[in-house]
């Protein structure tokens, strides 16, 4: 297959997951492999190449500061990746010098950076994204004295550099004078203009974090040490290819950015299509609109159908109102009396009153049947679980669970869920019941299960409510999942790192108490359009598991890889290391 004609498949395999920043690597992979361009018997060999380039090294040594690393001999192992036998192997330390950084310390001290713009630029690596125009880098952020200068490593305008750590292996070109780059880069000075595109390398070190990724024996964080890249195994091929190759690249990747303008361009089309469909099932939900949410031409996200459908649900939109259902203000004073006659019981003490909801507490408008309640007001108690830590005992079936063990309307037992003992548990048990809904309110905030005997315990980073035996509980967990609660506990809570709901904020949230009926008919509906979120989430992952495949298996024919990863590479019986002739 020809890469133009890959190209055109595009649409076949847009859906995969970043599929033009593959196309991009795909594209430099085949480059620094003689795949994008032709040969030519004309041009100069390689072999001839490599011997002038080693000679123009050693005709240049480096002076200065930048002579302070030590070139070690570097073994020249072919590389076991195909490339075209009028191409030799080598590596980057063979033909360049490589050299790394260095950074005045302490950071910051007034004697090394200066406060205002000097002729010499400190490059760090957020400079390349701010300052980074077309492979080359043309200004900085900040600057350094003449002093830290001198502890730093100063380069002239052209040298191509690389990071070598954080964010790993992004070439550029300095394009202004006056450069000291940090230890968080390599330089490549004396470079051999006129025998070497640098643009070629720079694609070249384009595929380099592969090459760091073989050879980082376990290690936390990838780092492109000088030994690293100086042994790095390449193909040269002859300069007149090189800059073909170049040329090729550069059309290639032009189209790529056509494409990604393309995708966006569609991606932004259908995201206003999505809230235009939502907006007007939003208008009239009923079952018979239900095709503006599931529209067979466009997706619409299914975490912003989600959103939308118990949007519509706490609204009172989702499902039509019945004029027979009691209304939810008696509903409302039956509850009352509920909660009255178990407090006269003693099963529950009884609570203050809470002031009224303010009509500018009200987010949106209700049905005429529809109710604003304070939740404290719908329960029989509400609190949350232990302030401090508990005491500990391995091989018990009574766990401690906080705010991340509430999943889905379950209580999930994780692995690392610590369990206590049982006097323990007893010291510190909840009053919980069947009617009881536990919500997160630490960190994550309003993650919902309900409880059903388990055998736990609560950290705080829980609350739990009992609700009335006259609001259903499904729906009060589809109220605290919805977008609205979301954004009421995002409002109230404290804290900038880990965020708090506060009991009072919990007992104060105004809740939309619809009439028992139609609390159920909203629970069916809601259960009926999740259903279908969740077949379209499949189908989703499917369609986009399918133009991965596709585009993997379109990779593997451009490339010769078979499915397994590994290249096969043809056998080159007339040359010893391949491209070099074999030695006598």
């Amino acid at each position: 297959m020809k890469l133009e004609t890959f190209f055109e498949k595009f649409d076949q395999f847009a859906d995969a997951p970043d599929a033009v920043a593959k196309m991009r690597e795909l594209v430099l992979e085949l480059a620094v492999h003689g795949k994008v361009a032709d040969q030519d018997a004309r041009d100069e060999p390689a072999a001839k190449l490599l011997q002038r380039l080693v000679a123009y090294k050693l005709a240049n040594p480096l002076s200065g500061r930048s002579g302070r690393s030590k070139e070690e001999p570097v073994e020249n192992e072919p590389n076991s990746e195909y490339m075209p036998a009028n191409w030799v192997n080598t590596t980057i330390g063979e033909v360049l010098y490589v050299i790394r950084g260095a950074s005045p310390r302490p950071k910051g001290d007034p004697q090394y950076f200066s406060e205002t713009r000097t002729p010499y630029h400190w490059v760090k690596i957020s400079d390349i994204r701010k300052h980074g125009q077309n492979g080359l880098l043309m200004d900085t952020d900040e600057f350094l004295t003449e002093a830290g200068m001198r502890k730093s490593v100063l380069l002239p305008k052209g040298t191509l550099v690389l990071t070598n750590s954080a964010t790993i292996g992004v070439p550029i070109v300095l394009g202004i004078e006056g450069c000291c780059i940090h230890d968080g880069y390599l330089a490549f000075p004396n470079f051999p203009h006129g025998l070497l595109s640098q643009k070629f390398l720079l694609y070249l070190f384009h595929t380099l974090k592969k090459h760091a990724e073989r050879n980082a024996r376990g290690l936390a964080q990838l780092n492109l040490n000088t030994e690293l890249v100086r042994s790095f195994p390449f193909g040269l091929p002859p300069l007149a290819e090189q800059k073909r190759i170049v040329a090729k690249v550069d059309e290639l990747m032009a189209l790529c950015d056509r494409l990604a303008l393309q995708q966006q361009e569609r991606e932004t089309r259908h995201a206003a299509l999505a809230r235009a469909s939502l907006a007007r099932f939003a208008d009239a939900p009923t079952p018979a609109n239900l095709h503006f949410l599931f529209h067979p031409s466009y997706a619409i996200p299914p975490a912003d159908l989600r959103k939308s459908i118990l949007t519509l649900a706490v609204q009172g939109k989702l499902v039509p109102q019945d004029p027979n259902d009691e209304p939810a203000d008696e509903l409302f004073e039956r509850i009352q009396a509920e909660r009255a006659e178990q407090e006269a019981k003693g099963a529950y003490k009884s609570s203050r009153p809470l002031e009224p909801i303010e009509e500018t507490e009200e987010p949106f408008k209700l049905p005429v049947e529809w109710k604003w309640a304070r939740l404290r007001s719908l329960v029989f108690t509400l609190g949350d679980g232990l302030h401090g830590t508990p005491e500990y005992s391995d091989g018990t079936d009574c766990y401690f669970i906080n705010g991340n063990n509430l999943v889905d309307g379950r209580i999930v037992i994780k692995p690392q869920t610590k369990t206590v003992s049982l006097d323990e548990a007893k010291k510190h048990r909840k009053p919980m019941t069947l009617s009881t809904v536990l919500v997160s309110i630490n960190g994550t905030l309003g993650s919902v299960a309900f409880y059903n005997n388990e055998n736990v315990i609560l950290g705080k980073s829980a609350c739990y409510f009992n609700l009335a035996s006259l609001v259903d509980k499904h729906f009060a967990r589809r109220v605290i999942e919805s977008p609205y609660f979301v954004n009421y506990a995002s409002e109230n809570a404290t804290g900038t790192t880990i965020r708090n709901l506060g009991l009072k904020a919990m007992n104060y949230f105004p809740f939309t108490l619809p009439p028992l009926a139609e609390q159920r008919r909203i629970v069916a509906k809601v259960e009926q359009l999740m259903t279908l979120v969740d077949a379209l989430e499949t189908q989703l992952a499917a369609s986009r598991a399918t133009a991965a495949n596709l585009l993997s298996a379109l990779v593997a024919e451009l490339t010769g890889t078979p499915r397994n990863g590994k290249v096969s590479v043809p056998s080159t019986s007339t040359t010893g290391r391949r491209g070099r002739p074999p030695k006598s």
